[in-house]
This record gives structure tokens, C-alpha cells and sequence, in this order.
């Protein structure tokens, strides 16, 4: 009986609609913010005690988290197969493996693909915050492509750091992923090895592909959210001036640009 009401009562905070389920999950966001925050200085700290300690720590708070957030979960098993739950367990077995720290540190910034996307904390933030509700699409397609970019320098850094003098940090391995996204390509760092001439290749493919699609669509969005008056369609091509569903004339406000 007990363990039924404190599965409601956890139920209750991760999918209600009151105050303090919406605090709960707001603090939720905060601790995932604050644990990047601490894998992006994790490795200027080397192996040392407290680091590892850190990790530890770390990695069964986010165990007992997942286990609870499994547990409340109506169909538990969608959720264990779902992106988020593959990105909460690679950062899980990454803080309580040691073997596997030094390699797989940066795969934590995994843990970001959970920022943003949960229906219920989109949800809170329509609600709550008038500013997110008119920046939502630039907001998440930002998300989009700072994860995008540290996931590939993560591998850059995990394939490339033990063999190669000039990526000795991730810094090394964020300025050559990002000179190669953009296909600057200084040159003063190169990838060595078949291996890495051919991660090279991709991430210029990509980056003439994807990486600028990204790029364009926070700075030239091709869509446009406005409420239909008659119908609520929320997103509109940039220059409609019909409602693509029900025919109406739009006034959507726009600069003339």
C-alpha cells in the first residue's frame, strides 16, 4: 500500500499539472544543466580522487533517478527504449565505469538530448514563460545544434586524443571539429591515421550538409509561428499570406526582409 502511494505521489510530480510538480520538474532541468556544466570541466581534472569520487557520486544519483522515472512510467518499457533513456544510460555506465572515464567523458553531454525534450517540461514553458513561447523554435533548433556539435567532438576527442599530439584536449578537438564543420580548414591541426582521414571526410560531408542546414534554420528559419485567428495553425511558411489549412488572410507581422 505504501509502495503504491509513493508511486502516485512520484507519479504525480514528473506528469502533473500543479505548482509543485511543475518546481519538481524545473529542478529536475537544473540538475542537468549543472551536471554538464561539470562534464564539460571533468576533464581538466584528471583522475584525481575527488573527481572520481565526483563521478561516483554523480552516477548513482543519476541511477536512482532513472530507476524512479522507470518506475512511474505507464508503459515503462516504450520509455526504456527511447533516445533520452539510451542517452541517460551511456552517461550512467560512463560515471560508474572507470575504465571507461577517460574515453567516454565527453559521451555525457548526451545527457543535453533530454534538455527541451519532454513533452511535459515544453509544456511548462508555454505555459510559464511568455519569451519561450515566441522563441520555441530557434530555442530548440539551438539545443539541436550544440549537442550536434559537442556529440561529434566527442568522438573526435575519444578516437583521437590517445594517438594524435595535436589533440591533447577537448578544446583541441572542439576548435578542429569546428574549422572543419564550417570547412575553414586552417590546417594546423589534422586527424592521423586511415581512421581519421576518414572521420574527417564525414565531418566535412556533414558539415557542408547538415551542420549549415542547422546554422540556416536559427538564422533563416523557413517557418514562422503565428496562430491562425481561425483555425490556430501554429506554424505558417515565412511568406504565407493564406493559411495553408483553412484559406483565411494572414497578418503575419514580418520586417519586409
Amino acid at each position: 500500500m505504501a509502495t503504491t502511494g509513493m508511486r502516485e505521489k512520484f507519479q504525480g510530480l514528473y506528469f502533473g499539472d500543479g505548482p509543485e510538480a511543475r518546481r519538481f520538474r524545473y529542478g529536475l532541468v537544473g540538475f542537468d544543466l549543472a551536471t554538464i556544466g561539470l562534464f564539460f570541466i571533468a576533464p581538466f581534472g584528471g583522475h584525481q580522487p575527488w573527481m572520481i569520487a565526483l563521478d561516483l557520486a554523480l552516477g548513482i544519483l543519476l541511477s536512482v533517478e532513472f530507476g524512479v522515472r522507470l518506475w512511474v512510467q505507464r508503459r515503462p518499457l516504450r520509455h526504456l527504449i527511447s533516445i533520452s533513456s539510451a542517452a541517460d544510460l551511456i552517461v550512467i555506465l560512463s560515471l560508474l565505469l572507470p575504465v571507461f572515464v577517460e574515453n567516454l567523458a565527453f559521451l555525457r553531454i548526451a545527457r543535453a538530448l533530454r534538455l527541451l525534450r519532454s513533452y511535459h517540461l515544453l509544456r511548462d514553458l508555454r505555459r510559464d514563460s511568455e519569451w519561450f513561447r515566441r522563441n520555441e523554435d530557434i530555442i530548440q533548433r539551438t539545443v539541436n545544434l550544440g549537442v550536434f556539435i559537442f556529440i561529434v567532438t566527442s568522438v573526435v576527442y575519444v578516437t583521437q586524443h590517445n594517438i594524435n599530439p595535436h589533440l591533447a584536449t577537448y578544446i583541441d578537438a572542439l576548435y578542429f571539429t569546428i574549422t572543419t564543420l564550417t570547412t575553414t580548414g586552417f590546417g594546423d591541426i589534422t586527424l592521423t591515421g586511415p581512421g581519421g582521414r576518414l572521420l574527417a571526410v564525414i565531418i566535412m560531408v556533414v558539415g557542408v550538409s547538415l551542420f549549415l542546414r542547422l546554422l540556416q534554420a536559427i538564422f533563416r528559419p523557413n517557418k514562422v509561428r503565428f496562430e491562425c485567428p481561425s483555425c490556430a495553425l501554429l506554424v505558417h511558411d515565412i511568406d504565407a499570406v493564406h493559411c495553408k489549412h483553412c484559406g483565411i488572410v494572414l497578418q503575419i507581422p514580418n520586417e519586409g526582409i
